[in-house]
């Protein structure tokens, strides 16, 4: 066995916390060094583990260790949509957490998924299928042609004009 000479070995790179070789694509999948992560408890665990640094650069972040993380588009999914007691819509993530929908983030993409913004608009979310399903519900459409997110008595106007930032 050859000493270590600071280089990895041919066709593999050290993972460091600025290159884990982790990223989180497009359609919301995990990979780890351009492969699959297909593990639904590791998928869960990095899910629940992705957090937005001060710096607006995404770690996983389990227990002491970190490390950041490329996010190519989204970076939760829209996994479930309520409308709470008090009328407001909600939604849940992929995080395990809930947050009130901000109408005015709400974007169609030019894939037809919904997006909004999340993490106090620091962060962008995909709405999954099952989601999109229940936002649809909720729309409705105005004698004036505008759209209207319907949560119990009241009536929000949305636009989904501009893309989402």
């Amino acid at each position: 066995m050859q000493p270590p000479t600071g280089q990895p070995p041919p066709g593999q790179r050290w993972h460091t916390r600025e290159d884990s070789g982790i990223r989180l694509d497009v359609a919301l999948r995990w990979w780890h060094d351009d492969k699959p992560v297909e593990h639904p408890k590791i998928i869960e665990l990095f899910n629940t583990s992705l957090v937005l640094d001060d710096e607006g650069r995404y770690q996983l972040r389990i227990g002491k260790d970190w490390c950041y993380v490329q996010v190519e588009e989204a970076a939760y999914e829209v996994r479930t949509v309520d409308v709470t007691e008090d009328e407001r819509v909600s939604v849940r993530l992929s995080d395990r957490t809930a947050e009130a929908l901000e109408p005015a983030t709400l974007r169609l993409g030019t894939d037809g998924v919904f997006r909004c913004r999340v993490k106090g608009a620091r962060a962008l979310a995909r709405f999954s299928r099952d989601a999109q399903y229940q936002l649809g519900e909720l729309l409705e459409e105005g004698q004036d042609g505008r759209l209207f997110l319907r949560a119990g008595q009241r009536r929000l106007a949305i636009s989904l004009d501009a893309p989402p930032a």
